[in-house]
């Protein structure tokens, strides 16, 4: 692809548990594609093991220019893009950031669908995600971030425990 197009992130619905062949087939294309995974202890009847899961089922989020739109219907297992009122939502850099700081870093989440509710807004000022900004609640005296993936209804709610982190 030619480093001179404007790089946008959108985020791309999959058929079920399509999410790793379909980044597979994204990067063969040269599509620069992230698939957020967390490790998950599954246990089946006769053992339990360690597996790697999508962080939100269905969903891997794409790096492309706005003329390669369509180019991506090409792989197998692409649904159709997230969007509303009928416009492919884009995400912020920044969202695409913390969430892979969050899950590279292994700090603990959780992945809510609903609307954050009012609260706190604050900046991280330690830690692996120190510069990032989100939503506090406090839950059973726990602190959270929630760190919303805009436009997409999506919110990553990550334990800052011990973390340390500035009003604004």
């Amino acid at each position: 692809m030619d480093d001179n197009k404007t790089l946008t992130w959108y985020a791309l619905y999959t058929k079920s548990r399509a999410e790793k062949k379909v980044l597979d087939q994204l990067t063969k294309m040269g599509i620069k594609a992230y698939l957020p995974l967390k490790k998950v202890l599954r246990q089946w009847s006769d053992r339990k093991k360690w597996v790697e899961m999508p962080v939100i089922s269905s969903y891997i989020f794409i790096n492309i220019p706005e003329e390669d739109y369509k180019k991506v219907f090409e792989v197998n297992g692409v649904v159709a893009y997230v969007s509303y009122k009928g416009k492919a939502c884009t995400i912020p850099n920044g969202d695409i950031e913390a969430m892979r700081r969050t899950i590279e870093n292994q700090l603990d989440f959780d992945v809510e669908t609903n609307q954050l509710k009012k609260g706190q807004t604050i900046t991280v000022t330690s830690g692996p995600l120190k510069g990032v900004t989100g939503e506090v609640l406090e839950v059973q005296g726990t602190k959270k971030l929630h760190l919303s993936i805009s436009n997409i209804g999506y919110t990553l709610v990550v334990d800052l425990a011990d973390a340390t982190f500035t009003k604004e």
